[in-house]
């Protein structure tokens, strides 16, 4: 992995990679938190699968680089997989050993409206049962309320490979995606389109994935793949095998845009979306930031 950006954290590690076995037609789903990632898979593994998945997403789907689950365990679970695999990662694609023959799907979200839901979902996780998964440090958990919190979330600067969650961790993710955008093997998905047309969405991923669906296949897909059917049957789609979700139906918390703007004043809004345009391409911040 050396030629590749190092990428890790006390939860996850991007190194895990160089023990995995990569074939032909794998597809990867690359994100940052809260962007989509659950809702991509559970599309994708529709055109695998079909409507009803045969086992919960996160064992069909699983997050390669999460340290709550030892690799070769990972891999055990891929490696007798006889259809088409769906690996999760939340790596950017300068972190991840790229093949011509496996296709990779980054999926991108307003990023303030990403940071309110990741915000919520920090009260969410049990940390001591993620201690004892990872051996990780306990951290604090008294946080600021959600407009302090979310103003620090802008304001703080450090490195994506410190911090991949943070502003600049956000806005890397997508920048090297953007600039991966005209590769065959490479699909850009925005949150805001899944949310305006999920149909029309899905269609494109199956064009683009190869798959050859017919209509009503798609509108069983949708159906299932709706937010109140996955939140529904929350334990079938959060992805979380160990115990780490203290709630797992309050993973899916509303599922809508502009969440930020019931929180944040315009002159805040705008100095985010200042500080964003000095760190993506013009056409990239203004397809990044719609909602």
């Amino acid at each position: 992995m050396s030629a590749f950006v190092d990428y890790h954290s006390d939860v996850d590690d991007n190194r895990r990679w160089a023990e995995f076995a990569h074939r032909p037609g794998d597809i990867v789903v690359s994100t940052r938190s809260k962007h989509g990632t659950t809702w991509v898979q559970r599309l994708v593994l529709g055109l695998v699968h079909g409507p009803e998945l045969p086992a919960p997403l996160a064992e069909l789907s699983p997050w390669l680089d999460h340290l709550v689950e030892p690799i070769e365990v990972v891999i055990d679970r891929l490696s007798t997989q006889r259809h088409r695999r769906v690996v999760k990662t939340h790596t950017p694609l300068d972190g991840l050993p790229l093949r011509t023959d496996v296709h990779y799907i980054v999926v991108a979200r307003h990023p303030l409206d990403a940071a309110v839901s990741l915000y919520h979902q920090g009260s969410n996780i049990d940390r001591v049962r993620v201690a004892e998964l990872t051996g990780a440090p306990i951290p604090r958990t008294d946080r600021p309320e959600l407009r302090t919190w979310l103003l620090g979330w802008i304001a703080h600067r450090v490195e994506p490979t410190l911090a991949l969650d943070g502003v600049e961790g956000v806005l890397a993710h997508i920048r090297d995606a953007w600039a991966r955008r005209q590769t065959d093997n490479v699909t850009l998905v925005h949150y805001a389109d899944l949310l305006v047309d999920l149909r029309g969405e899905l269609g494109r991923l199956a064009g683009r994935l190869g798959f050859i669906v017919d209509e009503p296949t798609i509108d069983a897909v949708v159906a299932a793949s709706s937010f109140v059917a996955m939140r529904d049957d929350a334990d079938r789609y959060v992805p979380d095998r160990h115990g780490v979700m203290r709630d797992r139906g309050a993973f899916f918390r509303r599922g809508t845009s502009g969440a930020a703007r019931e929180v944040l004043r315009d002159d805040e809004i705008e100095q985010y979306t200042a500080f964003a345009a000095t760190r993506l391409p013009r056409e990239a911040h203004a397809w990044l930031h719609r909602q």
